[in-house]
């Protein structure tokens, strides 16, 4: 049995702050020497407008281990959305790595050989709240990412419990669909 984590994929949802507030990163997670270090590198270096792809910084020239891409799901046009998604939320996801190697979801021995990309949701009415709750927004948004991160190293949800759970779960906005809500 091999001790390289070649690929590994996880997603969390960690909602019920304050409005636009909630989190839901999406990670890939794997060794800088097979095909997530080739994805990385080829993201930081082909930027697209309104998709900025960044590395999550404890602060300038802080980067964190394992390197983390921050891409975002949302087409970011508005400096303010910029200024919390590059500030904040970036701060957020890159405490939230540090918290998933000091719990164990990553080794620490890996640290220097692994790279993640991850998917970062923030949500668009951040532009029009007046009263963004930065504290808030960064613990959901550390929360959330170490959540990702745990899922993904441990394979959750496993192909069992999906089985067992296909006919119980019901999309929330098919439903809203559904519902004539959307």
């Amino acid at each position: 049995m091999s001790d390289r984590i070649i690929l590994r994929a996880g997603e969390a949802l960690v909602a019920g702050g304050p409005p636009n507030t909630a989190s839901e990163p999406e990670v890939i997670i794997g060794e800088l020497d097979g095909p997530v270090g080739t994805a990385l590198a080829t993201l930081t270096g082909d930027q697209v407008v309104g998709h900025s792809r960044v590395f999550a910084l404890l602060n300038t020239d802080i980067m964190v281990r394992p390197v983390t891409l921050c891409v975002s799901k949302v087409s970011v046009t508005e400096n303010k959305y910029t200024s919390i998604l590059m500030g904040t939320v970036q701060y957020a996801i890159a405490n939230g790595v540090l918290d998933a190697v000091r719990a164990g979801y990553i080794p620490k021995e890996k640290a220097n050989d692994l790279g993640i990309i991850c998917s970062v949701w923030l949500s668009p009415g951040v532009i029009q709240d007046e009263n963004i709750d930065h504290k808030a927004l960064f613990e959901i948004q550390r929360k959330g990412m170490t959540e990702a991160i745990r899922k993904a190293m441990t394979n959750e949800p496993s192909i069992d419990w999906l089985l067992e759970n296909q006919d119980k779960i019901v999309h929330k906005y098919y439903q809203m669909g559904l519902d004539g809500k959307i």
